[in-house]
C-alpha cells in the first residue's frame, strides 16, 4: 500500500457513506456498521455481529472530476477451516449509476471458522488498496460499492481531482431486511445482489438489512429499522427462523406482529411489504435445524428435523408461508399499506428447474438477477405495492 504523492487525500467520514446505519472508528480508520451500536450491544452471538458487519449495500459516495480513485481499506475475510481460502471480496465503481470498473484488495485479516467445534481464530494481515484509473475526465457521480461479504474498515481515500459530497437526487429511499439471500450469499459482486439489482431498476436508494443467518425477528432489529428514514420499506421473514429452529408456530405468529407493530411506531404510513421465504426444497416441508455438510468439498446444507412434528407446531417454509399470509391479510384491513408477496413468485418451482440453488439453500448469481427482475416486476412495476414512489 504505497501513497501516490500526487493524489488528494480526502478524510473517509460518514457524509461519505450511504447504505449503513453507524460507523465505527478504529485503530486504522472507520468501520461502516449496518446496525446502530445500542443494537450491537444486544447481539448474542457472533453471526449476526460478523454479518452486521459486513457492508452488503454500503457504499462510498462522492462527486469529482477525478480519472484516478484509490481506497485504502482493510478487509477481514472468512474462511472455513479444511477449504479453500475465499476469493477476494470485490469493489464496484459506478459512474452515474452505472458499473464502470471493478477491483480487489489482497491481504488483510482472516476469519477462519472451525464448523466442527464452533472456534473461530483470526489471522491478522496488512491493509491494501482498491485502484481505479482511466476514469472519464468529466464531472460525475462516484459510488464505490464494498464488498458485500467481508468486512471493510475505511483508511483513506485519495483521488487526482477534488472530491464533492455527492447531492442528493431526490431518490426514494428503500430499507430492507432478509436473511443470507438479501445479503447476497452467492452472488459475485456487491452490485449483482438482488437487493442492489433492484435497487437500480426501481430508481430508488438502498439501505439493505439483509444479515446472514440474522433475520430471526429479533426485537433490536425492529427499533433499528423503525428509527430509520425510509419511504419503502420490505422484510423478508421465515427461513432463518426455520433454519435455526429457534422457536415454534406459537411464538412465531405473535414476534411477527411484533416486528411490524414496532416498525409501524416509526413508519405508520410508509409502504410495508411482507415477503415470505423462496422456495428452498430442503425445508419446505422438513423442520430445522439446518446443519452444513462439506462432503465433497462443495459446502452444502440438509435439514435435520423430524417433518411429523410439524402437528405439535414445528417450523417449516410451507407453515411460515401459510402464516405469514394469514397475518398480513388480518392486518391490512386496518393497514392499507401493508403489502404481502409469497417468496415463490420470486423464485418458485420453474425457477428451480431452470436455476437450482448450488449450495441448497441460496442462489447462484443468475438465481440474484431472476429475483431481482421478478421483484421489480411484482413491486416497482404498474401494479406493485411500490409503484407510485419509485
Amino acid at each position: 500500500m504505497n501513497a501516490d504523492p500526487h493524489l488528494i487525500t480526502t478524510p473517509v467520514t460518514a457524509a461519505l457513506l450511504r447504505g449503513a446505519l453507524d460507523v465505527e472508528r478504529t485503530a486504522y480508520g472507520l468501520l461502516p456498521h449496518r446496525l446502530p451500536a445500542w443494537a450491537r450491544r444486544q447481539i448474542p452471538d457472533d453471526q449476526l455481529a460478523m454479518a452486521e458487519a459486513q457492508p452488503s449495500g454500503v457504499r462510498v459516495v462522492f462527486r469529482s472530476r477525478a480519472t484516478t480513485v484509490e481506497l485504502d481499506t482493510l478487509p477481514t475475510k472468512r474462511a472455513y477451516r479444511g477449504l479453500p481460502a475465499p476469493a477476494d471480496g470485490v469493489h464496484d465503481l459506478l459512474i452515474d449509476g452505472r458499473l464502470a470498473a471493478q477491483a480487489t484488495v489482497t491481504g488483510g485479516n482472516l476469519r477462519v471458522m472451525d464448523v466442527t467445534t464452533g472456534s473461530v481464530e483470526v489471522r491478522e494481515g496488512p491493509p491494501g488498496t482498491a485502484r481505479f484509473a482511466g476514469l472519464p475526465a468529466h464531472d460525475k457521480d462516484v459510488e464505490i460499492w464494498l464488498p458485500h461479504t467481508e468486512t471493510t474498515e475505511l483508511i483513506a481515500l485519495r483521488t487526482d481531482a477534488p472530491v464533492e459530497p455527492l447531492p442528493d437526487r431526490g431518490r426514494k429511499v428503500w430499507l430492507h431486511h432478509g436473511s443470507s439471500i438479501s445479503h447476497g450469499s452467492n452472488a459475485t459482486h456487491p452490485t449483482a445482489t438482488w437487493p442492489a439489482l433492484a435497487a437500480a431498476r426501481g430508481g430508488v436508494e438502498l439501505v439493505n438489512m439483509g444479515f446472514g443467518g440474522g433475520a430471526l425477528l429479533d426485537p433490536f432489529t425492529a427499533r433499528a429499522m423503525r428509527d430509520t428514514p425510509a419511504d419503502l420499506i420490505s422484510v423478508k421473514l421465515g427461513i432463518n427462523v426455520v433454519n435455526a429452529d429457534v422457536m415454534r408456530l406459537r411464538a412465531f405468529v405473535p414476534a411477527v406482529h411484533g416486528f411490524l407493530d414496532t416498525i409501524r411506531e416509526g413508519h405508520p404510513t410508509v409502504p410495508l411489504l411482507v415477503v415470505s421465504p423462496i422456495l428452498c426444497p430442503v425445508q419446505e416441508d422438513t423442520p430445522g435445524p439446518l446443519m452444513p455438510d462439506f462432503d465433497g468439498g462443495t459446502p452444502r446444507f440438509k435439514a435435520t428435523g423430524d417433518p411429523a412434528e410439524r402437528a405439535a407446531g414445528r417450523l417449516t417454509l410451507t407453515v411460515v408461508r401459510e402464516a405469514l399470509a394469514r397475518i398480513t391479510a388480518e392486518r391490512s384491513a386496518d393497514d392499507p399499506h401493508l403489502h404481502y408477496l409469497d417468496g415463490r413468485e420470486l423464485y418458485g418451482e420453474q425457477h428451480y428447474a431452470e436455476l437450482p440453488l448450488p449450495d441448497g439453500i441460496h442462489p447462484g448469481p443468475e438465481g440474484h438477477r431472476r429475483i431481482a427482475g421478478n421483484f421489480t416486476r411484482l413491486v416497482f412495476g404498474a401494479d406493485g405495492p411500490f409503484r407510485y414512489e419509485a
